[in-house]
């Protein structure tokens, strides 16, 4: 939503449950009633002081995809947040604000947004002309209820030279299985304070509730919109994610997990026994509940069994982040999924893990990119590793290497477009990798175009442990591996014109409470230089 720059006043407004500083009160205003004519039925009726059966703002708030000028907003009404949400079957008026200080005095923008029951009550405002390359501070209000306050930040103007440009310093995360653990290192991320989060995927997962977890989920499978809505509210409660959130602006993409696992375009996990029209309308609703859940723009709003989620985001001419969507257009698993010898079915043309329009999309935005580095925010590893021992060849057909003829395609135009310092940022495989990118893996002196950093899984998969078994192999058979380790943890990254730096992450245990934070490795890409080194 386009707001202009106003100065508003604040003032503190009673709430029973919340002793906080509220926004401006009053009723809504024509223009408001107007827009929300737009949005809602000829039968519905809008309420801006409705009753909460408790207070609406259990799932935090969240804010995203930043530019040089804006950012995009995000809460969602639930008081009852496992239950539906809890919500009556009408409209709600909800105001906010965006102030340049913490304590909300010094409000640059301002306004109302609609809360619909057709999008779950979930508000998504998107805020413009703002300044570049600094802090803000943001707060909701619906009925007598205040939110928690939110701090986010804008981006540098994309004509800013990398040399004129502040440092950025990023974290990304991916895979957190609620009942594998606890998000402890959201703690340890939030004590850093990053300019931005990226996450890569398996928001959620799709799975029924079970006893051996350190958490359980609540309810089967999930399959329905109501479902997919009370999965990621049990997962917002979570408070070390909340706060994460409240931050900092954070960038999302989804893996499989939030709709079914290993699925690929159309076609889900269970191959052949599932009516496709069945899926879809399964797919439909993740989606839904996905848009309805994250700081996500109106450009991704979804429709029906699709949702445009490809997109980048710019920090002046110091980086460009692509977003990508490795699951909605991808082919089928080459040779029915799983860990299998790379035969000639991963090289045929028209297998594909992004799709042709957003392949092209790629293409055009690394020709037409002058950053200093150029960033690829994505699901699954990209680098050709072997899992086998001796002489045999034994690759993920669910990664990359599944689909080796758009791969090689990709990595061919890093060398042939001279892409600026490309950067690969992966998640799914829980674990941390450090990849050099080689144009053929065949042959391990070949050219190095570009570097892979992959992150471990906040929870997925348990505590882990500091090597996967057989680990040693990696460095005879995959000599373009550089680290590797299977803890917990996530990676943060100091993007400046002259270096990039990445820390690897880990915590000892998530099965309970409280692990301390360790760095057991980090590197450095050097602006212009061939792979990574050792920090």
């Amino acid at each position: 939503m386009h707001s202009d720059k106003v100065i508003v006043p604040v003032f503190p407004l009673a709430s029973p449950r919340l002793n906080r500083r509220s926004f401006l009160g009053g009723s809504a205003s024509m223009l408001t009633a107007l827009a929300a004519g737009r949005v809602l039925g000829a039968t519905q009726t809008l309420r801006e002081y409705p009753n909460f059966t408790a207070y609406p703002f259990q799932l935090g708030v969240a804010s995203g995809d930043p530019e040089a000028d804006g950012f995009v907003l995000w809460t969602r009404l639930a008081p009852q947040p496992l239950n539906g949400g809890g919500m009556p079957p009408e409209p709600v008026l909800v105001h906010w604000q965006v102030a340049e200080d913490e304590a909300m005095t010094k409000v640059v923008a301002s306004g109302k947004e609609v809360a619909t029951p057709d999008w779950g009550h979930s508000v998504h405002v998107e805020v413009t002309g703002l300044k570049p390359d600094r802090w803000y501070w943001y707060q909701f209000k619906a009925g007598r209820e205040v939110s928690p306050r939110g701090r986010t930040r804008t981006l540098e103007r994309p004509d800013k030279a990398a040399a004129e440009t502040s440092l950025l310093k990023i974290a990304f995360a991916s895979c957190q299985h609620f009942e594998a653990g606890y998000y402890t290192a959201y703690e340890h991320m939030l004590a850093e304070s990053p300019d931005l989060v990226f996450h890569l995927g398996d928001y959620i997962y799709e799975g029924s509730e079970k006893d051996a977890g350190v958490r359980r989920h609540i309810g089967p499978e999930i399959q329905t919109l109501e479902d997919y809505r009370n999965r990621h509210a049990q997962y917002k409660t979570d408070p070390a994610l909340q706060a994460m959130h409240h931050a900092a602006p954070w960038v999302v993409t989804w893996d499989d997990h939030e709709v079914d696992n290993n699925y690929a375009g159309e076609t889900p996990e269970e191959k052949g026994m599932v009516d496709r029209e069945i899926f879809l309308k399964r797919r439909a609703a993740a989606y839904q509940a996905y848009y309805e859940h994250m700081p996500l723009r109106a450009a991704c709003v979804p429709k029906g069994p699709g949702m445009k989620l490809y997109r980048s985001v710019r920090h002046g001419s110091l980086v460009d982040f692509h977003v990508l969507d490795t699951r909605q257009y991808r082919t089928d698993q080459p040779y029915g999924d799983g860990m299998k010898a790379p035969g000639p079915d991963v090289l045929r043309p028209d297998g594909t893990m992004m799709g042709q329009i957003q392949r092209d999309w790629l293409m055009g935005e690394l020709k037409r990119s002058h950053a200093t580095w150029n960033v690829l925010a994505q699901q699954v590893m990209m680098a050709r590793v072997d899992f086998a021992p001796g002489n045999e060849v034994e690759c993920s057909m669910d990664q990359w290497p599944g689909y080796e003829a758009e791969r090689r395609a990709l990595l061919r135009a890093f060398s042939d477009l001279k892409v600026s310092n490309p950067v690969v940022l992966t998640g799914d495989i829980h674990s941390h990798w450090a990849n050099d990118l080689v144009t053929d893996f065949d042959q391990p002196d070949s050219k190095v175009v570009g570097t892979e950093f992959v992150c471990t899984s906040i929870t997925s998969a348990g505590d882990g442990a500091d090597y996967r078994p057989g680990f040693p192999r990696f460095s005879v058979e995959n000599p373009f591996v550089k680290y590797h380790s299977a803890r917990r943890g996530y990676v943060s990254c100091t993007i400046g014109e002259k270096s990039w730096r990445s820390d690897f992450r880990t915590v000892d245990y998530v099965t309970r409470p409280g692990s301390a934070l360790s760095t057991p490795a980090s590197f450095v890409v050097e602006n212009g230089g061939t792979g990574m080194q050792l920090a």
